[in-house]
């Protein structure tokens, strides 16, 4: 489909369909298909709640919207006590807003501006906002949320302009923003795996998960799953369920790997291929196929749900190389790599074409030096403490990505 027909169905449809399409359509360019005339980042964002929750030392605004957006902190007739932020492409279609506040914020109210909105905060007492981040969707919160911070005056100010995503704890108590994080222990049970002089295994790949488990629920960041967490045979299907059913934003596949020339040892970091990508798209188009995987593709047109579902698994494949990259980034110079350590391949773990995926080979099993280093504890942990760090960096650029 051209890029000129595929934007005529798109005006054609004030759908959710047609809106989907909309903020998906950039991806065309990503994927090598041209686009010409479609420049729109997406459709405008919409307001859903506001809450406020604070005392006269700290307060904290939330709001809650269905888009990611970018807000600019503007400098009010009275800075000391207003604060005034725009949230460009924000729809306001509904009408104005406003509530009472609590703590340093005494009233708010948000109006259209300039194709935006315009959030005015009346300030109970001398207050500065102190920062502001949005967090993304996830840990069972389906919403993007827009967070304000105020602190009694004296506190470092913000200065006006856009606001930077930054990952940290929040200062009051607000809903969970953890991030899902899935764990997979390969191989299991009767499953033993590849076999080294002395280890199984399944046994390794247990191991890393449950220290990767460790060094992550130790941060507070996420909130963690795994597909096993003792020594029992899951099927690779029930894996990729289990993922799903989490809402993960991140799964991560741990093995061990084997080859017949011992000299062979390294890591290795595997994302889905295109012909992986193909088999999708094969079992979810054919009616007598009993796919594991229920794919949402809302129309009833089955040439618009093939492009859905390509723009799916193109901006799946493009996140999951990206977290691919952080973490031979963050494994580099930590452990040993395999040369060509970032390679494609069709396994199922990889399939979801809505949770960015990767399978990491951790070293060789039948290489004696691989075999030792990956039964070690201090290097198993050393090796995780570098999974984790590219966790952290890959969900950092997300957050940024979402607040421009």
């Amino acid at each position: 489909m051209s890029a000129k027909v595929l934007q005529g169905w798109m005006d054609r449809r004030p759908s959710a369909i047609g809106r989907w399409l909309r903020f998906l359509a950039p991806v065309l360019v990503l994927g090598g298909v041209a686009a010409a005339g479609v420049s729109h980042p997406g459709p405008d964002a919409g307001i859903l709640k506001v809450r406020v929750g604070g005392d006269a030392a700290q307060t904290r605004v939330v709001i809650e919207l269905d888009r990611a957006v970018a807000g600019k902190l503007l400098s009010g007739e009275d800075p000391a006590r207003q604060a005034v932020i725009t949230l460009p492409r924000v729809d306001m279609s509904a009408g104005d807003m406003s509530g009472d506040g609590a703590g340093l914020v005494k009233n708010w109210r948000i109006d259209e501006a300039a194709g935006g909105a315009r959030l005015r905060f009346d300030l109970a007492r001398s207050a500065v906002v102190k920062r502001r981040f949005l967090l993304s969707p996830g840990d069972g919160i389906k919403t993007y949320r827009y967070v304000v911070d105020f602190s009694a005056e004296g506190a470092p100010a913000q200065r006006p302009g856009f606001a930077k995503a930054v990952v940290e704890e929040p200062v009051l108590p607000a809903a969970p923003s953890r991030r899902v994080v899935v764990i997979d222990a390969g191989h299991g049970g009767h499953d033993v795996g590849a076999e080294g002089a002395s280890t199984h295994e399944k046994d390794l790949n247990l191991a890393a998960a449950l220290a990767l488990r460790d060094v992550l629920k130790a941060t507070g960041r996420y909130h963690v799953v795994l597909t096993r967490d003792t020594d029992a045979f899951i099927p690779l299907e029930q894996r990729v369920k289990i993922a799903r059913r989490a809402n993960a934003d991140l799964f991560i596949s741990l093995h061990s790997d084997a080859g017949s020339d011992p000299s062979l040892h390294g890591a290795t970091v595997y994302t889905l291929s295109d012909k992986g990508a193909d088999r999708v798209a094969r079992h979810v188009f054919d009616k007598e196929s009993n796919w594991f995987i229920d794919v949402n593709l809302p129309s009833r047109d089955t040439a618009v749900n093939r492009i859905l579902l390509d723009l799916k698994q193109r901006n799946n494949t493009n996140r999951s190389a990206v977290f691919a990259n952080a973490l031979l980034d963050k494994l580099n110079g930590k452990v040993d790599l395999l040369r060509h350590s970032h390679r494609d391949a069709n396994y199922v773990v990889l399939l979801s074409p809505e949770t960015p995926a990767v399978l990491l080979e951790m070293g060789f099993i039948t290489n004696h030096g691989d075999e030792h280093a990956l039964g070690s504890e201090p290097y198993r942990r050393r090796f995780m403490d570098g999974v984790a760090a590219a966790i952290d960096a890959y969900f950092l650029q997300d957050a940024k990505f979402a607040a421009q």
